[in-house]
């Protein structure tokens, strides 16, 4: 009986990886940041924010891809340089590289005014349009992936970014967070069961990218972070959810 369980689990992660490349991405997304008639025409000008080099490559790919492929302008801001294991430099150039390829103090509390700032003084010089970022859990619960949430929620409460749009990675249980290309299937129901435009669901029919990206953090790809691309569910797809302001 368990190994009839198991090799159903088997089935389910081939089959849904197989729709991944060849079944669902074109049909996902597709009216993200249209207008309410469709119009799908207009570039954009978007920043993703995130906390540390690699991230982009861990959890964003998906919304990358989408992104860029539609033609609209990314860029990505990065809060911190990863120095919390001496590496900061390293991990600096490292994301250069990593952003090349898709074509674009971790106890330390950081202060959410100053981030605010630090968002919107790179936002302005970019004519931004859309923020994206993590939502108040950072898919993993980081501080430093919470705290970027926070300063941009801090941020939107200005009258200046009244009419920017922003956007959450939605975090997702520790099971489908593993699960891998299963969670296409618990990602397109979430989206289906909200008002239409508030969650919209990314599929990467080019999973070999993350790889590709994420290799380029030389000093990150080490057995358990290569697992964790092949494993999680970020590889494969993402859902984002309106971030909703607060007085």
């Amino acid at each position: 009986m368990v190994w009839l369980g198991i090799c159903m689990l088997i089935i389910l992660w081939v089959v849904s990886f197989f729709v991944v490349l060849y079944g669902l991405s074109g049909r996902n997304g597709t009216l993200f940041l249209s207008s309410g008639a469709g119009d799908i025409t207009k570039k954009m000008n978007i920043l993703l924010v995130i906390a540390h080099p690699d991230d982009e490559s861990m959890f964003f790919i998906p919304t990358i891809i989408k992104l860029t492929s539609a033609g609209h302008n990314l860029h990505i801001l990065c809060i911190s340089t990863g120095d919390a294991d001496g590496k900061g430099s390293v991990r600096s150039e490292e994301l250069y590289c990593a952003c090349t390829v898709l074509k674009d103090g971790f106890n330390r509390t950081w202060r959410h005014t100053l981030l605010a700032t630090i968002i919107g003084e790179e936002a302005k010089s970019w004519d931004v349009d859309v923020l994206i970022t993590f939502d108040n859990y950072g898919v993993s619960g980081h501080p430093n992936h919470c705290a970027v949430h926070r300063g941009i929620r801090l941020l939107l409460r200005d009258s200046m970014w009244a009419n920017t749009l922003a956007w959450e990675l939605v975090s997702t249980n520790i099971v489908r967070k593993y699960c891998g290309p299963v969670d296409i299937w618990c990602s397109m129901l979430h989206s289906l069961l909200h008002q239409k435009g508030q969650v919209h669901c990314f599929v990467n029919a080019h999973p070999t990218v993350s790889f590709n990206a994420m290799a380029q953090h030389k000093s990150q790809w080490v057995w358990f972070r290569k697992l964790f691309v092949l494993l999680s569910s970020y590889s494969y797809v993402n859902s984002l959810r309106e971030l909703r302001r607060t007085p």
